[in-house]
């Protein structure tokens, strides 16, 4: 799925994210909208990691969806 489905799908796929990043709160998820950049930085927040690590984990979960 490429990402203007999942932003356009964004309050469904809010299920999918909460179960892959757990730590995100519903606050995170009204704040991302369905923007990837702001998905990416909010993982790196959350988990303390590298933007590129962060990149990779939202890009291997996009290709699932």
């Amino acid at each position: 799925m490429n990402w203007d489905t999942i932003k356009g799908n964004w309050k469904q796929m809010t299920g999918s994210v909460k179960e892959q990043w757990g730590k995100l709160t519903d606050d995170d998820l009204t704040v991302i909208e369905g923007k990837r950049d702001q998905l990416v930085g909010q993982i790196q927040e959350r988990y303390g990691i590298a933007k590129d690590e962060a990149e990779a984990q939202v890009k291997a979960w996009e290709a699932r969806h």
